[in-house]
């Protein structure tokens, strides 16, 4: 592959997964992320940044710039979700969903245009999620962002497109990973329930009766970038066994 694809959210979970997916496909891969050890865990290049700051994201994108080439593809993958009813929401916990599920994946999508631009292609893919195509009792803040970042990808794609970048976004449902680990316990804590009976509540609403895996969404990710799917342009790929 004839390519340079920043991932950020690449030290864990899915963007790991998803770094050496293109990694083992022969593409040129910088991971983005806050903490060193999990970035350097993963043995790819690697840029220290916060993706809401839209000056640290430039910094990393033009030093994997210099080491790489062109970037030609970006997977914004950070996001964060907070479990809160709403009554108990304040602006600050809102704020803080937009800008690392919105803010974040503007900056990372603006500071790669230029090449894209140049070299007359590109891919802008997001980790979305299902959560952006409906609604979850308790993560207001967080749907309200997922919902927004779909209509970027939207919008993106048509004024893109003239220009040989296609933006496209991945919905899964609940994944298989640390943050789900985290919301598994905070329904426990919050409703006592065991954890068992928790793990059925969220695969209840997949009708495969299962939690999406990491490789899933990292091949989904491979395939955006192939020939294949050159006309694929402002979609919403939902991996969740159907449940949309």
């Amino acid at each position: 592959m004839n390519t340079h694809v920043i991932i950020s959210g690449g030290g864990t979970g899915v963007g790991a997964a998803t770094a050496h997916a293109f990694a083992n496909a022969g593409a040129k891969v910088t991971i983005l992320g806050r903490t060193k050890g999990t970035l350097q865990a993963q043995g790819l290049s690697y840029q220290i940044c916060d993706v809401t700051d839209a000056a640290g994201v430039k910094i990393a994108f033009d030093a994997a710039r210099k080491e790489h080439g062109p970037i030609t593809t970006v997977v914004a993958n950070a996001g964060a979700a907070d479990s809160v009813p709403f009554a108990k929401m304040t602006t600050e916990s809102l704020s803080n969903m937009l800008d690392v599920n919105i803010v974040g994946v503007f900056n990372c999508w603006q500071a790669a245009l230029p090449d894209m631009k140049v070299g007359g292609r590109g891919q802008m893919i997001v980790i979305a999620s299902t959560a952006g195509l409906k609604g979850y009792p308790y993560v207001a803040g967080y749907c309200a962002a997922k919902h927004g970042v779909i209509g970027l990808t939207r919008a993106l794609s048509l004024e893109l497109a003239p220009l040989g970048i296609t933006v496209n976004a991945i919905c899964p449902g609940f994944t298989e990973t640390a943050m789900l680990e985290r919301s598994i316990k905070n329904i426990v804590k919050l409703t006592g329930m065991s954890t068992e009976d928790a793990v059925r509540s969220l695969k209840r609403g997949n009708p495969q009766k299962r939690f999406i895996q990491v490789d899933e969404i990292a091949g989904t990710a491979l395939w955006l970038c192939s020939d294949s799917a050159r006309s694929v342009n402002g979609h919403t790929l939902n991996l969740n066994g159907g449940e949309l």
